[in-house]
């Protein structure tokens, strides 16, 4: 495991939400690995803090599923089950295809041009290479369509699952050979919304989500 630094978070925050957030981080981008155990001395001395904070912060990471407590191991990072995988990705399946209808009805002139610019941004960052930062254009790509609809209960219960969905989001995007198959998987969600047609939208949110699930099934040997 690299060095894991504390700078990086944001200054005000309680010790405890720091380590939290910083441990979190550190599983959602694979650099904590599914399985790799969780030792509060090591984790303090690498991130130059007590074990009271770590302690919490394991706690807390339990409670979003991040973490499993092994009797007579302690704490480590929990495995990616393809039923876990699956659960996720039929829920978000279903949030989706209900964000790409309301979109075409609603979405305005400028949440299209937002979501063009949102497409575009998307391809520009796979030319990096860098995982973290292609991932968050794809988040917030997918947050523009969903903001487009207007429908604040549907935005919180996406943001409620996209912490446990940034995991698989990454373990996919990280592969840098799918890259233009989600830059063309994004233009046609991007035409059918802009076109208003609510079925071609829904074939292709549902086309983008399954590719998702069974290359992330593939690439983990989960078949």
């Amino acid at each position: 495991m690299k060095d894991m630094m504390l700078e990086n978070m944001d200054e005000y925050l309680p010790l405890r939400d720091v380590v939290f957030k910083t441990l979190r981080q550190g599983i959602l981008t694979g650099e904590l690995k599914p399985g790799e155990r969780l030792m509060e001395i090591h984790l303090a001395d690498r991130l130059g803090v007590s074990r009271t904070p770590i302690r919490e912060a394991i706690r807390k990471l339990e409670l979003e599923g991040l973490v499993t407590m092994i009797p007579r191991r302690g704490a480590e990072v929990a495995q990616i089950s393809a039923k876990n995988l699956k659960d996720v990705l039929e829920v978000r399946q279903a949030l989706d295809t209900l964000g790409v209808e309301l979109a075409c009805e609603r979405i305005t002139d400028g949440g299209l041009q937002e979501l063009k610019e949102a497409c575009d941004y998307f391809a520009e960052m796979t030319k990096t290479k860098d995982a973290t930062a292609i991932t968050k254009a794809d988040v917030a790509l997918h947050d523009v369509i969903i903001r487009a609809t207007g429908n604040e209960r549907l935005q919180q219960m996406i943001s409620n699952l996209a912490e446990q969905m940034y995991r698989y989001r990454f373990e996919y995007i990280k592969d840098s050979s799918y890259h233009q198959l989600l830059i063309e998987e994004h233009s046609r969600i991007y035409e059918s919304i802009a076109a208003r047609d609510k079925e071609r939208a829904v074939r292709e949110i549902q086309a983008h989500i399954n590719n998702q699930l069974n290359t992330i099934m593939e690439h983990l040997n989960l078949n």
